[in-house]
């Protein structure tokens, strides 16, 4: 062993990049005083070095704005910290538009993000846009966003600013030293092992970049990235051009341009990209570059560029560079502890967005280990929402090719990737695919989003207002509303519960009371310490010792691992995944109970097949289980088949339901139907910093149950205080029936911007677009402020005047489910 490699550490980080070196800075600062930072050959030799060192903090959701503008507010005070050089410059940037859905998503994105509260972003004209970039050609051009915070950083410079505040803490960082393996015992990590000898460690932090996948690996972790070739090119010095020249972004033309250094970089996100590194990364790579493909995939961007910026006509060209850089499978960074071992954390794959993140995600790591959870909504990088079909050689080399050119695509709602497909299949997928189903992809499965009509063809066709198929599931709708539908819902995550100790485990996680008979029902929420919702789901009592816990559909790894953590070793309780055992059918609408009345040969009424309940049930010859429950606020039932048994159920209920007029439909009536009800959706409506109270689903907590909940005392303490009254969850009507809503709109109450929407959709049966959201107040928010506002939504800088109310605005007393 070196006498430089300390054999114990508190920590170690594997990877000497910037994102690396912003966690072992955070972590020091945090006061944590033998981290060991290791780097196999030189620091920023990955990809780092070559990285463009744009910062920006106009981002697509809340999260990552926080992260970026913290990442920004830092780059000063570390170079005052340190005295080293950060390079940072605030220049500003420019995203111009020359097509009018382009310049619909530059409004949104600036909506959203003023109303983040973050960052100030003006929409702005050609001419305001040529005043701040004289030598941009704008005669195409509708418009453009100003983002006049914004700036560039030096890549390797800000790295070792890191580098240099982590040591005067305390922090060990290393070059040359390559990591051979992950040390491991009863599933915790315990060390690594290098090449110059071992190091004992309680914590082990994968900040790999392009080796992310490898060494997670080593650990037994599976951490879904690839790298792609990509491009710049940089002209000759320019004379005269100022060092203050803004970032300017051309996405339709998949390029950015940054002033460096005297000369014009142009940067590359081309649509269709190149994997790199199929075969593993070489041995001694170390800030290498790729020959790349510069005729096929550089040229034609720079063509484009020459014309938007024509003084690069005339400019000579010193540098067409290639280097790798990781994309993931969502074009989301992976952050967080790796499901499969304790204390093995994530931090990796940052799809081009590593330096503007940096010092926000090494922040944000360094407080999840810390405090052993995030303490933010992380949960759309959550290293746990991938699958292990995603981290497979195959999916991951197709799937890249598509994520890289994703970033400056035109982020429409609704969009689908076209890469990796078909991977899973639901085992009715041919059946639903015969019915003309249009697929969409979720975890890797294939989920019909709607149904085409006979003769049509069932493909997207994209905008911001009312796509191809909005009257195909507006039909579907109306059919779930006043006559009955089938919902293929069997990607829906599906855990059994059991042993003499499973009730006694589950009621100490879940808020409510699951302590029911068997044949009960349970809707309940998981929450943290901080009363913070960590799932949202059903528990469903099979026998005395065994339950069903069924979740959404991307949530299964974040389910289980929360499950298991809090789960006591000695507890006689084991959890299976049994996803991938069951289809579900949800059979849904007012006609259900007479339709499922003949199929399965029962009294369905409600006095023999009560809400909330269950039964074994036969579907032919197919033996499943019959669940009382909805999600689109229905009468209606979900049918639990077997997956060898679940093609056959499926003809004998067709073959039933023609003459009820029994209709697919697809999971974006499923999704309208959920909004007009005011059903919660996790990830978008609730996450880790919401409450039940604050979402307006108090009822799930039972305080007065036996032993309490993990929670318990911070629901507790928020009833006493009255603090949730002053966040809440409130459903919108928009008044314009024509204006669409996703997600993220700014939410206005009497003229004062108060929130924003948490998700949004059509509601066919209210008559306009639905959104909730919360609205934050320093006064309490009841029914009586509620109706003495007026409210409006901001949709792409237009205010348009909502209805608004606390409890939904569809049968608010849930009579059509429960009848």
């Amino acid at each position: 062993m070196t006498s430089s490699l300390p054999s114990r550490a508190s920590a170690v980080i594997i990877g000497g990049g910037v994102i690396g070196a912003s966690v072992a800075y955070h972590l020091a600062k945090q006061g944590w005083q033998d981290v060991v930072l290791l780097e196999r050959k030189q620091f920023s030799c990955g990809t780092t070095w070559h990285a463009a060192g744009l910062v920006g903090t106009m981002r697509a959701n809340e999260t990552h704005a926080r992260l970026c503008e913290y990442s920004m507010s830092l780059l000063p005070e570390l170079e005052k910290e340190t005295g080293q050089s950060t390079g940072f410059r605030q220049v500003g940037s420019l995203s111009i538009a020359h097509s009018q859905d382009r310049f619909e998503e530059l409004k949104r994105v600036a909506a959203m993000n003023n109303a983040f509260g973050v960052t100030q972003v003006d929409i702005i004209s050609p001419q305001e846009a040529k005043e701040r970039y004289p030598y941009l050609s704008t005669e195409d051009l509708l418009g453009a966003s100003w983002v006049a915070q914004d700036g560039t950083a030096s890549p390797i410079d800000t790295t070792m600013a890191f580098m240099k505040g982590a040591r005067l803490r305390g922090a060990k960082c290393i070059e040359g030293i390559n990591v051979t393996g992950i040390q491991t015992k009863a599933g915790k990590v315990t060390g690594v092992e290098t090449d110059q000898g071992d190091i004992q460690a309680d914590f082990v932090v994968n900040c790999g970049g392009l080796w992310g996948r490898k060494i997670g690996q080593m650990a037994g972790v599976k951490v879904p990235l690839h790298a792609c070739e990509h491009y710049y090119a940089v002209t000759e010095k320019l004379p005269g051009l100022p060092e203050t020249l803004p970032v300017l972004r051309d996405h339709d033309k998949c390029a950015y341009y940054r002033e460096d250094a005297g000369s014009i970089m142009v940067g590359a996100f081309e649509q269709k990209a190149i994997p790199w590194g199929q075969n593993g990364i070489p041995e001694d790579f170390c800030f290498d570059e790729l020959e790349g493909h510069m005729e096929e995939q550089l040229m034609p961007i720079l063509e484009d560029a020459m014309q938007r910026v024509p003084m690069l006509q005339e400019a000579g060209w010193r540098t067409f560079f290639c280097g790798p850089e990781s994309f993931t499978p969502d074009d989301q960074f992976h952050v967080g502890e790796a499901p499969e071992l304790k204390n093995f954390y994530v931090a990796c794959g940052l799809n081009s967005v590593g330096i503007q993140t940096s010092g926000g995600l090494g922040l944000a790591l360094a407080e999840w280990m810390e405090h052993g959870q995030a303490t933010m909504d992380l949960w759309g990088n959550d290293i746990r929402r991938m699958f292990p079909v995603q981290n497979t050689q195959h999916y991951l080399q197709d799937r890249v090719s598509e994520t890289l050119g994703l970033l400056y695509a035109r982020h429409y709602p609704f969009r689908q990737y076209e890469s990796a497909r078909n991977v899973r299949h639901s085992p009715i997928h041919e059946r639903l695919e015969s019915l003309n189903a249009c697929f969409g992809e979720t975890a890797g499965w294939e989920r019909p989003n709607w149904f085409a009509p006979e003769g049509i063809e069932p493909v997207y066709k994209y905008s911001f207002g009312k796509q191809n198929w909005f009257e195909y599931s507006a039909d579907e709708h109306r059919a779930a509303r006043e006559n009955v539908v089938l919902f293929d819902q069997s990607g829906f995550s599906k855990y059994q519960v059991e042993g003499r100790d499973a009730c006694a485990c589950l009621q100490r996680i879940s808020s409510a009371n699951i302590d029911v008979p068997p044949g009960k029902i349970v809707y309940t929420h998981w929450l943290n310490e901080n009363g913070g919702i960590e799932a949202d789901l059903t528990v469903t009592r099979i026998s005395p010792t065994q339950f069903w816990v069924v979740s959404g559909t991307a949530t299964t790894h974040k389910d289980l691992h929360w499950l298991q953590q809090h789960i006591p070793d000695e507890a006689h309780c084991f959890v299976s995944d049994i996803t991938n055992s069951w289809a579900v059918f949800g059979v849904m609408g007012p006609h259900s109970r007479k339709l499922l009345s003949e199929v399965l040969k029962l009294d369905l009424s409600s006095e023999a097949f009560p809400f909330g309940s269950w039964q074994d049930v036969e579907v032919g010859a197919a033996i499943g289980r019959a669940f009382r429950v909805s999600f689109v606020g229905e009468l209606g039932w979900e049918l639990y088949i077997p997956v060898d048994q679940a093609r056959h159920a499926f003809d004998y209920l067709w073959q039933f339901g023609e003459s009820f007029g029994l209709k697919p439909a697809g999971l974006h009536a499923l999704d309208s139907c959920r909004m007009e009800k005011k059903f919660v959706h996790y990830g978008h409506d609730v996450a880790n910093e919401d409450t039940p109270l604050e979402a307006g689903l108090g009822f799930v907590c039972d305080m007065n149950k036996a032993g309490g909940f993990i929670g318990h005392e911070a629901i507790a303490a928020q009833k006493e205080s009255k603090s949730w009254m002053k966040k809440r969850l409130v459903q919108f009507l928009l008044q314009d029936p024509e204006a669409m809503l996703y997600h993220h709109e700014p939410i206005l109450q009497n003229g004062k911007l108060v929130g924003h929407l948490t998700s949004g959709n059509y509601g066919h049966t209210l008559g306009g677009s639905v959104g909730l959201g919360y609205i934050y107040s320093e006064d309490i928010i009841d029914k009586k402020a509620i109706d003495a506002s007026q409210f409006e939504i901001d949709v792409a800088g237009k205010r348009i005047p909502a209805k608004a109310s606390l409890s939904a605005m569809y049968d608010p007393k849930a009579e059509k489910m429960r009848g």
